[in-house]
């Protein structure tokens, strides 16, 4: 136990992520839009991308990766004082799928609640838990990003359907002696709202407005760019360290183009960044931690380096956590 008045750190003591079973290949939508997988490939890096099944729901894909990443941490559901989903595809309306998820658990009596930044998600979720631990509100929170984002998708729009899939990741977050998440930055830009938005809601049992993912891929790139080097520099100086001291940069998995972009505006070369998308799509809040829990769990990330998580999405909204492995 930490004595009392010593300061209390965060650090993430587990990961997991789940991706469902269906596999859907670049050749398999040639058969449905126009497009190809030379095309998709080309401009996004994206060969595949999962799809969760018919009944299976954010809260089922989040309860797999909530499992793995306790048990990466040797904890059980009952250390758990805090539940912080990431999604933009809820279960239902209300409750939150946080109080969904804790009843699947069975962590039942902690708090429990959603964040919606969509692609950002995870980061704004990671970034507010960081502050109950290091408030001394809890000594373990569960951060989990999830998604079934394939449910938002036009599958006759080549522009947005070849981009997404489902999936999610969870970290535990646990309070420490010693410094694991160094800094943190969240920003977001309501004037951008149409840039990429899902322009519908319920009233009276019908849904009103465009319900499926509507996107200004140009719009989205620029930003996506400038904010994601932004967010990363600003952590960076907050810590006293530079791009050099990054040993590995995890950013949102949204396409590779981005990804590529993001890490030379930082400085860093691609070998020093984690690419994921090829084969699970942009999956939004669910990215950044499936990408972590992929370099953890294949030995990539190693205690004692640095690493970058970096977040953009809808809003816009986006952010960075830089961590201390």
């Amino acid at each position: 136990m930490t004595p009392p008045g010593a300061p209390l750190f965060a650090r993430i003591s587990g990961t997991g992520s789940y991706l469902p079973q269906r596999v859907v290949h670049n050749r398999e939508l040639e058969a449905t839009v126009d497009t190809s997988d030379e095309w998709i490939v080309s401009r996004t890096g994206i060969r595949s991308r999962h799809i969760a099944g018919e009944g299976e729901s954010a809260s089922d894909l989040a309860l797999h990766a909530a499992r793995r990443a306790l048990d990466a941490a040797g904890l059980v559901p009952a250390d758990i004082e805090l539940i912080v989903v990431a999604t933009t595809t809820p279960d239902m309306m209300f409750p939150s799928t946080a109080c969904i998820l804790q009843r699947k658990l069975g962590a039942n009596g902690c708090a429990a609640f959603d964040v919606q930044a969509v692609c950002s998600g995870f980061v704004y979720a990671l970034s507010t838990a960081e502050l109950y631990v290091r408030a001394g509100k809890c000594r373990h929170a569960l951060v989990v990003g999830t998604e079934v984002f394939s449910r938002l998708l036009d599958w006759a729009d080549r522009g947005t359907c070849v981009l997404f899939g489902d999936g999610a990741g969870a970290v535990v977050l646990s309070a420490s002696e010693t410094p694991g998440i160094l800094a943190t930055r969240l920003q977001a830009d309501g004037d951008q709202v149409d840039s990429l938005c899902v322009p519908a809601h319920v009233s009276g049992g019908r849904v009103f407005g465009h319900p499926f993912v509507q996107m200004d891929g140009g719009a989205v790139f620029k930003f996506a760019v400038r904010a994601l080097g932004e967010a990363g520099e600003a952590v960076l100086q907050e810590a006293g360290l530079s791009p050099g001291d990054v040993d590995w940069l995890i950013p949102h998995q949204a396409n590779v183009r981005i990804i590529e972009a993001a890490a030379r505006r930082l400085g860093l070369p691609i070998e020093r960044v984690i690419v994921t998308v090829d084969h699970h799509g942009n999956t939004s809040a669910a990215s950044v931690p499936l990408a972590l829990d992929e370099a953890v769990r294949d030995g990539r990330v190693r205690p004692g380096q640095h690493v970058l998580l970096e977040g953009v999405g809808g809003g816009f909204t986006w952010g960075a956590v830089l961590l201390r492995w």
